[in-house]
């Protein structure tokens, strides 16, 4: 409807409530316009009625939906299923154009595009990064998002075929610099206290071994499990600038930790950060699929962008810019400060949990999203228990949790890792991770809780039932043998793992 239209509708119904239903229309438009004009995600958020309406806007100005339309191409916007168009709200084209995802193609879903980067580019500004100059979401998760870095390097650096890349276990970016074609160069983390570190003094002798012309980048990370905590990214950043070395951060999840997007801050200001990738879905619960590549030289973000081959989907555009557009500045940093809370009352609670069950919590302080909680005493009392209490969680829908045991080799891509999943070769002892994550809530947090103390408690019963049955088997448990003891342990972790299978 426009003023035209409003205008002949008087003739048709009576005039004030014309001219009523005109004014509420446009103050859906007000916000519209004040996006188009400057770029941001509004403070507050939209209705969701205001969101249909411009989504709709945007749908009839691509030439898929244009009445009378004629496609002869062999692209044309065609969907033979009403329920997959209604659900891209007939947003059918994409993004970019052939060889260039930025470049603009079908009008309304352009726009859509270029909205999406700006107003994400807002959130991250208000997230603690200030002075970040360029973004652009890609319709692939982190691991391929960093791929897509890397191999932008190459063409700067051509000669170059070392990523340095101090360990983290997570295969999607240890698999990013394989899939580019690199050789990682691993830096093993130090043991300071609980918590695994940069081990800077080991970076800077690679580099002057291999020499910095060799290197693509260093490859560091923020977000992670503990006890591993973010790279020391600030003085990484003075290395890389001191060396001349391309410095790309994996941020993964870090835009919800003002922490973590602290470190990206000032690394950035004291030293070098040519990139910084992070995922959509976990930073902003919207599906798995798309990430944002970040920076602060406009110029090498349009490089990367550039580098991405074709056209691509626009559906994880359309999912962040429709979330932001529903919570608002004020409600996405709402959702920031419920986060940082349940950090402090999950903390409080596995503290509480652990000292009853004889374990601790690690004192992993710097990592601002994840807690590890040891499992040193069940593994003494039951080598196979660290293993069984993950099946036991999973099967009581306690999702997320990760339980570490030690010892555990993996291979990934050609690389064997001693200890994987703990970070290191030889971590001091087993432990359970959980996150306080955007969107986690007090139940979450108090069912995860209640639910590993029955857990836990199931352990102990087990152990005083092998006691009792060693003392009716065998008599005095002092007197028995190491091999009646053994024999019966044995026994006991085979009915606990038939017991599992029946659950």
């Amino acid at each position: 409807m426009n003023c035209e239209n409003f205008s002949v509708s008087e003739k048709i119904v009576s005039s004030s409530y014309i001219r009523q239903g005109a004014q509420a229309r446009r103050t859906h438009e007000q916000l519209i316009r004040l996006l188009l004009e400057k770029g941001k995600c509004p403070e507050d958020g939209w209705d969701e009625s205001t969101i249909e309406l411009f989504l709709s806007e945007l749908a009839v100005m691509d030439s898929n939906n244009f009445l009378g339309n004629c496609g002869v191409g062999e692209r044309e916007g065609r969907v033979a299923s009403s329920l997959v168009a209604r659900r891209h709200y007939r947003l059918i084209h994409g993004i970019g154009r052939s060889g260039d995802i930025a470049a603009p193609k079908a009008a309304g879903s352009s726009l859509l595009n270029k909205l999406t980067n700006a107003v994400v580019l807002d959130i991250l500004k208000a997230a603690g990064v200030r002075t970040v100059s360029s973004c652009f979401v890609v319709p692939m998760a982190t691991g391929m998002s960093l791929t897509l870095c890397f191999l932008t390097l190459r063409h700067r650096r051509p000669k170059a075929k070392y990523i340095l890349w101090p360990r983290i276990d997570q295969k999607s970016c240890f698999k990013s610099m394989i899939t580019a074609g690199f050789e990682p160069v691993i830096v093993e983390s130090l043991l300071e206290g609980d918590e695994l570190r940069t081990d800077l003094q080991t970076v800077e002798s690679k580099i002057k071994e291999l020499g910095p012309e060799n290197i693509v980048c260093v490859h560091s990370t923020t977000s992670c499990f503990a006890p591993r905590v973010p790279d020391r990214l600030v003085e990484l950043a003075q290395m890389c600038a001191k060396y001349d070395i391309p410095h790309i951060v994996n941020n993964a999840y870090g835009v919800q930790s003002s922490k973590c997007m602290h470190l990206i801050q000032q690394g950035a200001r004291v030293g070098r950060i040519d990139a910084f990738v992070q995922s959509l879905d976990k930073n902003f619960m919207v599906p798995v699929g798309g990430a944002i590549i970040a920076g602060f030289n406009e110029s090498f973000i349009q490089e990367i962008s550039r580098m991405y081959p074709g056209r691509a989907s626009a559906s994880p555009s359309l999912d962040v810019l429709i979330t932001l557009l529903s919570l608002g500045t004020n409600g996405y940093k709402q959702l920031l400060k419920e986060r940082k809370e349940m950090y402090t009352y999950l903390a409080e609670e596995l503290k509480k949990l652990a000292e009853a069950h004889g374990e601790r919590l690690l004192e992993t302080s710097h990592n601002p999203i994840s807690l590890a909680m040891s499992l040193g005493d069940l593994e003494k009392h039951n080598t196979k228990a660290v293993t069984q209490l993950g099946s036991m969680l999973f099967t009581r829908q306690v999702s997320g949790a990760r339980v570490v045991p030690l010892g555990t080799k993996q291979t990934v891509s050609g690389y064997t890792f001693q200890g994987f999943m703990s970070h290191t070769n030889e971590y001091p002892c087993p432990y359970l991770n959980a996150a306080s994550a955007i969107g986690i809530t007090r139940q979450d947090v108090d069912l995860c809780i209640k639910r590993l103390d029955k857990c836990l408690k199931t352990f102990k019963r087990e152990k005083v039932d092998q006691s009792n049955r060693l003392e009716s088997e065998y008599g005095n448990p002092a007197t028995a043998s190491e091999e009646d003891v053994s024999e019966l342990a044995e026994r006991f972790q085979e009915e606990a793992c038939l017991g599992l299978k029946k659950l």
